[in-house]
């Protein structure tokens, strides 16, 4: 996505096919998301993580202990086993021609259409770790100041708050700022911390960081010219992917733009949206 998933070493349990459908089942309660047959190694795999985190060697045990417990709204156990299913592969302008997009088109064509002191309002769903809201209020800095000071509000938003905590704070170490962000931008917008690179308070103050599952009521949103939804769709079945782009028409003003990773469409999902063909590569509009 760009939403969540830890990327931790490889620990290898055996998972009996009856716990595996019982984590696919919760995790799909939880978040939408379906996870495959084929997907039994990588749940595996985490579960073994989380398991000798836990001081047992067994996932079986700690499946067992999930059962226990699994009944209370909130425990930590249930959400640290969620937030290891999850995918979290993100990093500055990744994927660059949807930036490419919003500086050569959208945003000089948004500018013009905005009246007065209008906000302009961009949504970055299942951001992760905040690397794809940070790029784009970095983008408005160098190229739309006019738009930066105060006329633009961008929400980001994660299912997991490990990765919103992550996002808030701004911290990124050397692997993570190399990994597509110019190193004029790092030199500009980031402050040295030693081990870590924390984005400036300018930049970060310009995000609102919101904890949102997809596949539930997005709360109380402005109306959005712009959403960025990347990455993401692909984790869900049909039905579930139907019913979120549903509810991003209503909070997608009729001139705004969405934007889908580059393996993700709304055709045959949805007919309300119509793809838009730009020279760097194609989104969607309301029709």
């Amino acid at each position: 996505m760009t939403s969540s998933l830890f990327l931790l070493p490889s620990i290898t349990m055996p998972i009996t096919i009856a716990d595996f459908d019982y984590i696919r089942k919760l995790v799909y309660d939880r978040t939408g998301v379906f996870l495959s047959e084929d997907k039994m190694y990588l749940v595996e795999s985490r579960l073994g993580i989380l398991a000798k985190q836990a001081g047992t060697n067994s996932v079986s045990r700690l499946v067992a202990e999930l059962k226990k417990i699994k009944q209370q709204r909130f425990n930590p156990l249930c959400e640290s086993i969620v937030e290891a299913m999850m995918t979290n592969e993100t990093f500055f302008f990744r994927d660059i021609n949807p930036f490419e997009i919003l500086k050569i088109s959208v945003f000089p064509e948004l500018l013009k259409q905005l009246p007065g002191e209008d906000t302009l309002n961009i949504w970055c769903a299942a951001c992760s770790s905040g690397q794809e809201p940070y790029s784009i209020a970095m983008l408005l800095r160098e190229y739309f100041p006019q738009l930066a000071r105060n006329r633009v509000q961008i929400i980001g938003s994660d299912i997991s708050t490990a990765m919103l905590k992550r996002a808030s704070s701004g911290c990124y170490v050397q692997h993570e700022v190399v990994r597509g962000l110019p190193t004029a931008l790092l030199q500009k917008y980031f402050r040295d911390c030693g081990k870590e690179w924390q984005i400036k308070e300018e930049i970060r103050s310009a995000i609102e960081f919101r904890q949102i599952n997809l596949t539930e009521p997005f709360g109380s949103m402005p109306q959005m010219d712009i959403i960025f939804m990347r990455n993401v769709l692909i984790y869900f079945d049909v039905q579930t992917k139907k019913s979120i782009l549903a509810r991003v028409r209503r909070v997608l003003r009729p001139d705004g733009y969405l934007f889908l990773g580059g393996g993700e469409t709304t055709v045959n999902l949805d007919p309300a949206f119509k793809p838009v063909q730009f020279e760097k590569g194609v989104c969607y509009k309301l029709i």
